[in-house]
């Protein structure tokens, strides 16, 4: 990598320290911390949501779809749209005056609303598990890019070099910093993506003619897919818009009822088709360059085994020239942070507000100074985590998985139900988080391919409804 480049990404990356620093003086409580003292705009809320959703794992991953499959990949955040506008409908016209009205700061506290707090202590455990490992993956993003940008850097130092500077300026910065770097940084990267590696890439390879030569027919079709696939991604990732931590926060940060759901609609737009094509047409351009042997210099000739998810780093790295080759791998990691920076504040609020603050004595854990302490401690279990894995979308849907079959229940009893078993919701998500993380450890083969979650899911809707209505059926014999 040239110095040009190299000087380019570190200016970046300070800058991006820099905004963290700058709010870190301007937090004056856990209130500003964790949900931007309740009064963030629509554009800032929006652009932050469909930053932290596609982020850096699904941009990372999304080549990884392009380069094996084509086009039909792009249906996997079609799914994304469907959440977000599910979600803005059902979910926020509910959630949102409660927890203006009760000061929420986490999703678990919507839980103990409506169920106790032994139900928000379990989910904020669920949350709190599946948040570690969602930044883990994000790190685990950032660091192949670096691998692959910089081959004398281990994938290792990699991961501690990226997930350092995630860590520090989110800890520091808080809900603030956050959302206001995943605006600029999501700029960056759509920047990057329409003016820079489409356009390049596409005149690099030859164009449409190169591109139908030589990849499979498949690749350029939308229905290169088996209804499996695309059930497994809708019952894996429409469900998060009505679990997830870091949009929970980003619902209790908005103006008002109106401002979030017109910030769910918007990041519903970004998510597909706009950024959904756009990673998929680099991965398949860089699918194009690979069989083209654009990559044989460095040790991947065609025919030869690859990471699908180093295809696009390393396709980039080939074809962009000195200066632009730094805006794009800036870009990038714009992706990246804005989603590892939302996630592991989403744990960190978890830990010191669902978990510490139910046992007593730990009251003094609401200092935001604590708040900032208990954020670096989980950046670091995160980047532990990610020394170990390798498959970034793996990671990142197993996170989504564990939490969308232990919470959704649970949630849908609060939206369908007048009077939902604190019981019923405890059954749910012990056997349904449970169930997920049995199958996915033990890589049992299902039946019909279908993924873990279904089944996780399957069997906490069961739990939930038996234990529900066995506890209605005894009410009403006594």
């Amino acid at each position: 990598m040239h110095i040009i480049d190299l000087v380019i990404f570190i200016v970046y990356l300070v800058a991006m320290l820099g905004v963290g620093f700058y709010f870190m003086g301007r937090n004056k409580s856990k209130d500003d911390y964790y949900v931007g003292g309740r009064n963030m705009s629509a554009g800032h809320i929006g652009l932050s949501v469909v930053a932290t959703d596609v982020g850096g794992g699904f941009s990372i991953g999304l080549g990884g779809l392009g380069f094996m499959m084509g086009l039909s990949g792009s249906w996997m955040l079609f799914t994304g749209l469907l959440g977000a506008w599910l979600s803005a409908v059902l979910l926020i016209p509910k959630v949102y005056p409660i927890a203006k009205e009760n000061k929420f700061l986490t999703f678990p506290q919507s839980l103990a609303h409506h169920y106790n707090t032994k139900v928000a202590l379990i989910a904020g455990f669920i949350s709190l598990i599946g948040y570690v490992g969602f930044t883990s993956s994000q790190i685990l993003a950032g660091a192949k890019l670096v691998e692959a940008t910089f081959p004398s850097v281990s994938i290792n130092m990699a991961v501690l070099i990226m997930g350092v500077i995630a860590v520090v300026y989110t800890a520091v910065g808080g809900i603030k910093a956050v959302i206001y770097t995943d605006t600029i940084q999501w700029i960056i990267l759509m920047g990057g993506l329409i003016f820079i590696g489409i356009p390049m890439g596409y005149v690099y390879i030859g164009g449409w003619e190169a591109i139908s030569k030589t990849v499979p027919s498949g690749f350029m079709s939308l229905t290169n897919v088996s209804f499996v696939q695309l059930f497994n991604w809708f019952i894996t990732i429409v469900p998060i818009w009505f679990v997830g931590m870091t949009l929970y926060q980003r619902i209790f940060a908005s103006r008002d009822v109106k401002t979030a759901k017109k910030a769910w609609f918007v990041a519903g737009l970004f998510e597909w088709p706009i950024m959904a094509f756009m990673g998929i047409a680099l991965g398949l351009f860089a699918r194009v360059g690979y069989e083209q042997g654009l990559f044989e210099a460095i040790g991947y000739a065609p025919g030869t085994h690859i990471d699908p998810e180093l295809g696009l780093p390393l396709f980039l790295r080939t074809i962009l020239p000195v200066g632009l080759m730094g805006l794009m791998l800036s870009a990038y990691f714009s992706a990246i942070m804005s989603t590892a920076d939302s996630c592991l504040m989403a744990a960190s609020g978890n830990f010191t507000t669902d978990i510490l603050e139910y046992f007593k004595g730990t009251r003094k854990f609401g200092h935001i100074k604590y708040s900032q302490i208990i954020t670096l401690v989980i950046g670091a279990l995160a980047i532990i985590l990610a020394t170990n894995m390798r498959n970034v979308l793996e990671l990142m849907l197993y996170s989504y998985a564990f939490m969308v079959s232990g919470l959704l229940v649970p949630v849908l009893g609060t939206l369908l139900l007048k009077k939902p078993s604190a019981k019923a919701a405890v059954a749910a998500m012990i056997v349904g988080g449970l169930t997920t993380l049995v199958l996915i450890i033990t890589q049992v083969k299902l039946p019909f391919a279908l993924d873990a979650n279904f089944f996780g899911i399957a069997a906490s809707f069961v739990s939930f409804m038996l234990v529900q209505y066995t506890s209605k059926l005894k009410g009403v014999m006594a």
